[in-house]
């Protein structure tokens, strides 16, 4: 008979890199799945490992696999200091993202380091991992994968909003949970406002005192990706190939830059939220960009939920944890109406010390 309670540390690396969010949570089944926040940290990274993870898409295989080492027992000794830190006890398993370094399901690869075996053997427990792979296998986009966490854990809000690296929304239509990335958010913000030797724009002040090149703003908004229908997830290369060219042909400030960008960001999303008497839950950094968020507000009609704390910070790793569960229980993870795969699945590995 399958067990109903879980302790769970997850592990989540984003792509806007604002370090390796780590948490503990509990995870309990009666009718409907619960959950409880048992303490959680985000590790910021060193220079040295943001400018690594920054230039993933450029190595070559040697290269990328020698960091895919060396971040995998980064990364475990990191989870093994949290554990111990917090004397944490009776883990049932280590549920880990990793960190997304190639990302190109229409040419049917996706790369996540940091999901190595050597985790499992440096923290002697069991490790559930490498969650994409097997959906873009079966033809899905293996992103997003935090939808199936807002149909079981947060089913209550109409639409659920996460701003990190990406901008991406899941919400139930016709009985289905569909889901998709938006656009680039923090990933070109956290690029411009590094140029100001800062690490993020403190609540979009930066941005607010800027002005809107109305130039750009139109040649983003017409970016073909925006057209496309359902399963859609975007990239780092595919910003790096296409957003930075467009954007550095302007030769913007960079407070323009960012304005430009958050305003871009906001009629993106507000395009889905055209809805009166519905409520939307935003997560993620972005959560914190009061501008960006104040945008959407003006430009949207759904009702703007900013939860606490470890909610905004900590729901996709609490939802990989979740993932990582189901996959235990040999249960459905990932569905096929979000990514597009041939059939929903129990995604994942699992590692044995």
């Amino acid at each position: 008979m399958l067990i109903q309670n879980y302790n769970v540390v997850s592990v989540m690396s984003g792509t806007s890199l604002d370090g390796i969010d780590i948490l503990c949570s509990n995870f309990s089944f009666k009718e409907e799945w619960k959950f409880k926040i048992i303490q959680f940290e985000t590790i910021p990274y060193s220079l040295k490992w943001k400018q690594k993870l920054k230039t993933l898409t450029q190595l070559s295989k040697v290269e990328l696999k020698q960091i895919d080492d060396d971040y995998s027992k980064y990364l475990a000794y990191q989870i093994l200091e949290f554990i111990n830190k917090n004397n944490l006890k009776a883990i049932d398993f280590i549920a880990s993202h990793g960190h997304t370094a190639l990302h190109n399901p229409d040419k049917g690869y996706t790369y996540q380091i940091g999901n190595q075996s050597v985790i499992s053997k440096i923290l002697k427990h069991k490790v559930v991992c490498d969650f994409r792979v097997q959906d873009v296998e079966l033809g899905g986009q293996g992103a997003p994968l935090v939808p199936i966490g807002d149909e079981l854990l947060f089913s209550k809000y109409n639409y659920c909003i996460n701003l990190g690296g990406f901008a991406n929304i899941s919400f139930k239509e016709n009985g289905e949970r569909i889901a998709f990335d938006i656009c680039p958010v923090n990933i070109i913000l956290n690029y411009y406002v590094a140029k100001l030797d800062l690490d993020y724009d403190d609540k979009g002040e930066i941005a607010k005192s800027g002005k809107i090149n109305k130039q750009l703003l139109e040649e983003l908004n017409k970016l073909p990706f925006y057209n496309l229908q359902p399963p859609k997830s975007l990239g780092l290369e595919w910003v790096q190939e296409i957003v930075l060219p467009i954007i550095e042909s302007y030769n913007l400030e960079v407070r323009d830059i960012l304005r430009t960008i958050n305003e871009h960001a906001a009629i993106q999303i507000s395009k889905y939220l055209y809805q009166n008497n519905l409520n939307t839950l935003i997560t993620g950094g972005g959560a914190y960009n009061l501008f960006l968020i104040e945008r959407i507000k003006r430009l949207s009609s759904s009702k703007i939920i900013i939860p606490n704390t470890g909610i905004i910070e900590y729901k996709e790793a609490l939802i990989f944890g979740l993932l990582g569960v189901l996959k235990i229980r040999n249960e459905i993870n990932c569905l096929k109406s979000v990514t597009g795969a041939r059939k929903d699945h129990s995604s994942g590995r699992i590692l044995e010390p």
